[in-house]
This record gives C-alpha cells, sequence and structure tokens, in this order.
C-alpha cells in the first residue's frame, strides 16, 4: 500500500510538471501581433488607391494582416472631429505604428502620437511646410514617410500642348487643404515665369463646387485641378459644369483623369502607398524614424481620356498618344 501511495505521488508530481511546461510552452508561443493603424482622411479614388497600397507594401514583407499584424483601418469621412477621435483609438489600443493618408490625417496622427508612436506620412505634400517634419533627409522624432510631389512643370506643357489656344487658365484648390494649396500656388508661379495668364479659385469645401466651378468656366480657356482632397471629391461636378462651357480640365492625378480630366502626367498612388507600407515594416523590424529620409516621388505616367477628349473635340498629338500606349494607361 505505501508503495502504491508513493507511485502514485511521483506520478501526480511529473504531470504536474509536465502540465507546467506545455502551459510555458503555449504561453511563450503566443505572439502578440502589433497593430497598424491607418488614418484616411476621406474617401476618393486617389486616397482608396494609396490605402490599398499600404496594404499590399506590409503584405509584401511579412505583415499580413489578421496573422502577423493587425490593421486598424479608419475613414474619416472629411471630418476633422472624426480624425482627432480616430487617432486617439489608436494610441488608446496601443499601435505599434500609425500611417497617415492625406495632410490633416497625418497632422491628427502626429498630434496624438505626441511624438512617441512611430507615424509614417503616405504621400503627403511638403510635409516639412505643414509642420510635419524637420526635412525630408532628416524628418526628425518620430515621424516619416513618402511624399508625391507633382510634375507641376510638365503638367502645364501637357496642358499647353493638348490645348494650345488656351490664352488663360484657372486654378481651383481648396483653402483648408495645405498640400492642394501649395500645388495652386506653385503652379501659379510657374505659369507667371512662362508668361501664362492664370486666375486662381478657391473653395473651402466641396458644395461650393458647382457655383465656383460655374463662373471659372466662364473666365478661362483651361482648368489645371492640383492634387488637393476637396477637388478630388467634387471631380464630377467641376467636369460636369466645364464639359458645357467646353472647357478641359487638366488634373494632377490620374483617378481625376478617370473621373473626367482630359489628360495627365501622374505619380502613380498605389505605388506611393506601396512604398509607405514597405517603409512602414522597416520601422516595425526596428528601423529608426528619426533619420530615415522621406521618400519623395516625382515622376510621373502619362494618362489620358478618350472619351472626353472627343466630348471636347480634342484631338491627342501622336507624341501623347504613344507615351500613353507605351508607359501609361488610356481611359476609353
Amino acid at each position: 500500500m505505501i508503495a502504491f501511495i508513493s507511485a502514485l505521488i511521483v506520478f501526480l508530481g511529473v504531470a504536474f510538471v509536465m502540465t507546467g511546461k506545455t502551459t510555458a510552452t503555449k504561453t511563450t508561443s503566443t505572439k502578440k501581433v502589433p497593430t497598424v493603424g491607418i488614418l484616411q482622411l476621406q474617401t476618393h479614388p486617389a486616397l482608396d488607391a494609396i490605402h490599398r497600397g499600404v496594404v499590399a507594401g506590409l503584405k509584401e514583407y511579412g505583415y499580413v494582416d489578421g496573422k502577423t499584424v493587425k490593421i486598424d483601418y479608419q475613414n474619416a469621412q472629411g471630418d476633422q472631429s472624426n480624425l482627432k477621435t480616430m487617432s486617439q483609438k489608436f494610441m488608446n489600443e496601443n499601435a505599434a505604428l500609425t500611417v497617415g493618408i492625406a495632410t490633416p490625417a497625418a497632422q491628427a496622427l502626429a498630434s496624438a502620437a505626441n511624438k512617441q508612436t512611430p507615424v509614417m506620412l503616405a504621400g503627403i505634400t511638403d510635409p516639412s511646410g505643414s509642420g510635419l517634419i524637420k526635412s525630408d533627409q532628416h524628418p526628425g522624432a518620430n515621424i516619416t514617410g513618402t511624399s508625391g510631389e507633382s510634375p507641376l512643370k510638365s503638367h502645364l506643357d501637357l496642358l499647353r500642348k493638348l490645348v494650345p489656344s488656351a490664352k488663360t487658365i484657372g486654378i481651383i484648390y481648396t483653402t483648408s487643404d495645405h498640400g492642394g494649396e501649395y500645388n495652386a500656388k506653385k503652379f501659379a508661379r510657374i505659369c507667371k515665369q512662362e508668361g501664362v495668364k492664370y486666375k486662381l479659385y478657391t473653395i473651402s469645401n466641396t458644395n461650393d463646387m458647382q457655383q465656383v466651378a460655374e463662373t471659372m468656366a466662364a473666365n478661362v480657356d483651361a482648368v489645371y485641378a492640383p492634387q488637393d482632397n476637396g477637388v478630388a471629391s467634387a471631380m464630377k461636378t467641376l467636369v460636369s459644369v466645364t464639359n458645357k462651357a467646353k472647357v478641359p480640365v487638366i488634373p494632377a492625378v490620374d483617378t481625376m483623369v478617370k473621373a473626367g480630366g482630359l489628360a495627365t502626367l501622374s505619380v502613380d498612388q498605389y505605388q506611393l502607398g506601396k512604398l509607405t507600407g514597405e517603409m512602414a515594416a522597416q520601422v516595425l523590424k526596428g528601423k529608426a524614424t528619426s533619420d530615415y529620409p522621406i521618400k519623395v516621388i516625382t515622376k510621373g505616367k502619362m494618362t489620358i481620356n478618350l472619351s472626353e477628349a472627343k466630348k471636347l473635340g480634342i484631338k491627342f498629338p501622336a507624341s501623347v498618344l504613344k507615351e500613353a500606349k507605351a508607359k501609361g494607361v488610356i481611359y476609353k
């Protein structure tokens, strides 16, 4: 009997030790995946393309949503109060890293992060001018990412090639969009240098587009629509007005051509997002943001809209068609 009890005690002791080891093994193997918060200002094709690119860039480096990373995607739908609330949500859930799509989104994330949580800029225009970083080469603190600099001189050259009779160009932007204002005024300076007459028009929000577009279309021969979130969101309204006046719109982004613009040389928004995702993956792996230079993309691809040209009675030059066919995009 004593021998039986002794054997039972030994058995239970071994079982306890093995159970402890098993539990420890399970605890060790259950590794918490990092959370990446993606904050987008609003819905429109260019920003949506950047978002898809960010996810693809992370995935390429092994960060797959639901497996090796948790992606918390939030869309503020153009509401500034949502940006603040959603940014704080990421901080409350201890996000390992956040991504800002559009300047206001990036600014909200930077404010919430308080120079602690890494913030990735996704295609932000003039990030130093908007106060987000110190410089492209040495961003400083917790922020880095990508910037899509529109090839503005090339846009003006393309406009003059497609609409050689244009004497006055209308330039429209949103007053609350830093990137839009930056691009519009820089384009205006280039026009002045080139001796091209221009007129600046502004909207405070998308509701203003109809009225402002009607005034503009009556006073200009062509319109330049810069990379501007408000203008991009109201692109169809703009084009519906300018088409009636037979005034072509040369936008900055390929998705705006698809929405009714005539043509552009566009930085690929998806690739811009993908590059941001790839950089974000490096930061998750331990790369410091403070000395991780901003990557700036300026080279554009020719994008044309054949149906829009037909509506306006414009014939694309052979050189433009050739470039679009070879390495660009043609919307029919």
